[in-house]
């Protein structure tokens, strides 16, 4: 794990990669969760008989937004940053899904240091987040994810 303290070292990371993180399985118990969660009970999520009929692979896939989500998951191993007096997630730019994660899937995370601006207070931080999949050549998710890290 990368330590970063105080935030004003920030600055000195733009450009630096880091990762990848530790191996997560996205298994259809953590799926159906996330449909109960979220209502979305397409039968490409959930329902495992027409799946092994009628996907190609023959496994349900894990939504979208619940790859989006596990960033709350995958993130925080990779690096902290100490000293700052509150953290908020200020959002994601440039958000693309390239991959499906299928039921039983391993993915994990790995970010790029884009840049780091001054913002009232303290720093807006954007990093390049890409998701993978284990075994798979292209990633799941690539996204710029923002936080503000205030002094």
């Amino acid at each position: 794990m990368l330590i970063i303290d105080p935030p004003s070292q920030l600055n000195d990371f733009v450009g630096t990669t880091i990762g990848a993180g530790d191996w997560l399985t996205v298994d259809q118990t953590m799926i159906n969760a996330f449909a109960d969660l979220t209502g979305d009970h397409q039968w490409i999520h959930v329902d495992t008989e027409r799946a092994a009929r009628e996907m190609p692979g023959g496994k349900t896939i894990a939504h979208g937004f619940l790859v989006l989500a596990l960033l709350g998951r995958l993130m925080p191993p990779l690096y902290e940053v100490r000293g700052a007096s509150r953290i908020l997630n200020y959002g994601s730019d440039r958000l693309r899904f390239l991959n499906v994660v299928p039921a039983g899937a391993c993915v994990r995370a790995s970010i790029t240091f884009k840049s780091v601006e001054s913002v009232p207070g303290g720093r807006k931080c954007v990093t390049e987040t890409s998701i993978e999949v284990q075994g798979q050549s292209k990633p799941a998710l690539v996204a710029e994810s923002i936080f503000l890290y205030y002094d």
